[in-house]
């Protein structure tokens, strides 16, 4: 469905769940919202909450293998028996929103329907907290029918451009479309032109801000020589102006360190929205101990965020698909990987920066294999990679018609002291992970 044709969506949206007896309705949910970080955000917030003693339902999106992985309960992703049950149950509504719908305009979407079957799915396991991630944009994405307890926005920065604005302020005014009157807000965003519409849209909303920078800031200690063994590097959480008042149930978390699974200054800046979501949170007598948030953020694990899939060549899997996240995850192999060599097997799609995200990466690598993934229409050609690359770089890096063909190319090249690095697409970062974990490489 084109972004243009989402408002109708929305109403769309509100017919089918009242037709399921509106589940969002009974649900405190966290909304959360960005250009990137904002599924690791939301997997800190709800992974805290868990281990607070919520029971606590997750809705991220896009999946990486089976599409059950976007609703989880606790960590643990709905069952296909569930999931079953849940299509069957929502079918009949379906198809009576789709015989009603005129000629020229177009029944439930895909991910208006796996939003609703999430939101019944935590209501029929009664749930007592709900985080959503949003899709796309904000204003108009099927997400945005709740009435959340606190709304975050992670950052702002360029995707999506054709349907969100080629400015960040036309950006940040689409993800700033999750405000709701009174809600408040708490913000991650750092650039100024981004920041000022946030900042008017909550004034215009009467919604309280929690802006970083401003309420709350953060400090990083990167794990050192993840090529060699598991570490967990540190992030360091203040109150600026002490946005927080103290609880009947908890005390806010004005100064703390906190271990982090996740490697990167991008996550630490992530975990550090979290932290200040977490802290609203607590302002609305939720109780969620420090030894919560710290049992969730030393314990996540979030898949294809530069996740270590082997060593001995080391081997890095991650999701980063526009120019900020490939950004994030270049300085990330220099804080804290050392290798002989970097190889790097690339992917993208069609409405991507192409450009911008290979002007990032590929001084940074020793060899680069492109190649496409299988399981959409929508990725560039290897060959029209390769010519991009030719022209920022003047080298002829080869293609592959296919990510196996990949892979094992560079395996073959990698010593034990590389890194490969799989980067551009959560398309790829699918496909690629079912690769190597089906060859399982030796470490040795």
């Amino acid at each position: 469905m084109p972004y243009n044709s989402a408002r109708m969506g929305l109403e769309r949206m509100r017919q089918l769940l009242e037709a399921i007896g509106s589940p969002e309705q009974s649900l405190p949910i966290v909304h959360v919202a960005g250009t990137k970080g904002k599924g690791s955000t939301s997997a800190m917030i709800a992974g805290a909450l868990s281990a607070a003693g919520y029971r606590t339902g997750l809705f991220t999106s896009p999946h990486l293998e089976r599409i059950e992985e976007r609703m989880t309960i606790n960590g643990q992703p709905c069952t296909a028996e569930e999931f079953t049950t849940l299509v069957d149950l929502l079918r009949p509504t379906v198809e009576t929103l789709d015989r009603r719908t005129a000629k020229d305009q177009s029944g439930p979407t895909f991910f208006e329907i796996t939003t609703a079957m999430a939101l019944l799915h935590f209501t029929r396991q009664n749930v007592q907290a709900a985080v959503l991630e949003v899709g796309l944009g904000g204003r108009l994405d099927a997400t945005n029918i709740c009435q959340p307890a606190v709304s975050v926005i992670t950052s702002i920065s360029f995707d999506h451009t054709q349907q969100l604005g080629n400015t960040l302020a036309a950006i940040a005014g689409e993800k700033a479309g999750i405000i709701k009157p009174g809600v408040p807000v708490v913000s991650g965003v750092v650039e100024p032109e981004a920041r000022d519409v946030i900042r008017q849209v909550c004034r215009q909303r009467g919604c309280r801000l929690v802006e970083r920078d401003t309420d709350f800031a953060f400090d990083y200690h990167p794990p050192q020589h993840l090529e060699q063994a598991a570490a967990s590097g540190q992030v360091v959480y203040r109150q600026v102006t002490h946005c927080s008042l103290p609880t009947p149930h908890s005390t806010p978390l004005t100064s703390h360190c906190f271990d982090l699974a996740l490697p990167g200054r991008h996550q630490a800046a992530n975990a550090a929205t979290a932290l200040a979501t977490l802290d609203v949170l607590r302002q609305a007598h939720w109780n969620i101990p420090p030894t919560a948030v710290q049992q969730a953020l030393a314990g996540l694990s979030w898949p294809a965020r530069v996740q270590v899939l082997s060593r001995r060549p080391t081997v890095v899997l991650d999701t980063a698909h526009n120019v900020a996240s490939i950004q994030a995850l270049v300085g990330t192999l220099q804080e804290s990987f050392c290798a002989a060599r970097r190889l790097l097997i690339f992917a993208t799609t069609h409405d991507k920066d192409v450009r911008g995200m290979l002007q990032c990466l590929l001084d940074h690598f020793d060899e680069v294999y492109f190649t496409r993934y299988l399981n959409n229409s929508r990725a560039v050609p290897p060959e029209e990679l390769q010519q991009v690359a030719k022209e920022l770089t003047g080298r002829c890096w080869p293609t592959f018609g296919e990510p196996v063909a990949a892979w094992k190319a560079a395996r073959r090249s990698a010593t034990a002291k590389d890194l490969v690095c799989v980067t551009g697409s959560f398309f790829l970062a699918s496909e690629m992970g079912l690769i190597i974990e089906k060859e399982n490489p030796n470490d040795e």
